[in-house]
């Protein structure tokens, strides 16, 4: 009779435990982009970065290409942003959606266009403010993959770019 208890028990605690560790790496995961959101809104793109995985990959829909590796997904992406609009603010809209290591929310993301491009365009001098989506990847505490879909039609014309 013991027996049976004892092997009932080991059997009912491994589900138990499976999705306590699975809630706690989902957690771990919303923690990490948390953390990736408040250091874009500090405007510190070195700690931003920090997030990242050596040789994260980052897909900016609008933009089509990937841009791999965390040095190049620090310049070429948060860089160029915080450099354009130093008033930036990223805000989660609503609750994420979080399963096995993956982060997805909707987003706003604003701010006035101060500074120029990493392009080369200028600087317009205009207000932003314009909704998308994330797709995050969080493997072993860093940022794995990040792609984001986002409103880049409303975005230049907000600008004044188009």
């Amino acid at each position: 009779m013991d027996m049976s208890v004892s092997r009932m028990v080991r059997v009912l605690a491994l589900p138990v435990a499976v999705a306590w560790g699975i809630a706690a790496a989902a957690q771990d995961a919303l923690s990490v982009v948390d953390g990736y959101l408040a250091a874009w809104n500090a405007h510190d793109s070195a700690a931003a970065a920090a997030y990242f995985a050596d040789g994260v990959v980052y897909y900016d829909a609008s933009v089509g290409t990937p841009v791999e590796g965390r040095d190049a997904a620090k310049t070429q992406v948060i860089d160029a942003f915080l450099n354009a609009a130093p008033d930036a603010v990223w805000t989660r809209d609503g609750d994420a959606i979080v399963s096995d290591g993956a982060v997805a929310f909707e987003w706003t993301f604003g701010g006035t266009n101060s500074g120029d491009w990493a392009d080369g365009t200028k600087a317009t001098g205009k207000s932003f403010s314009f909704h998308g989506m994330s797709i995050f990847r969080v493997e072993d505490g860093k940022i794995v993959r990040q792609s984001d879909y986002y409103d880049a039609l409303g975005f230049y014309k907000q600008l004044g770019l188009m």
